[in-house]
């Protein structure tokens, strides 16, 4: 428990980050597994819109630092070239 006003303050707003990067955190992982689903299917239509969206939401979480930018960048890089292999592909 706090003991000070402004720890209080400090613990209130932990709270609601821990709400919000819970949040950012999950539209993320949701994005990433449909654009996933859609590599899989061969979507054509529908991938190249789910990968700017995936590569959107994944960069704006990197910037508030709910994820750090490598593993942004790292995620990004290999889901981009699984998008490419399967448009060469066919």
């Amino acid at each position: 428990m706090a003991q000070h006003k402004s720890a209080a303050k400090r613990a209130r707003q932990a709270v609601k980050k821990n709400v919000i990067n819970t949040n950012r955190k999950s539209k993320v992982r949701t994005s990433e597994k449909t654009l996933a689903a859609a590599i899989k299917k061969d979507d054509k239509k529908a991938i190249p819109e789910l990968l700017s969206n995936y590569t959107s939401q994944m960069m704006k979480a990197a910037q508030k630092g709910v994820f750090s930018k490598s593993t942004a960048s790292r995620k990004i890089g290999r889901l981009s070239a699984q998008v490419h292999k399967a448009a060469a592909a066919k």
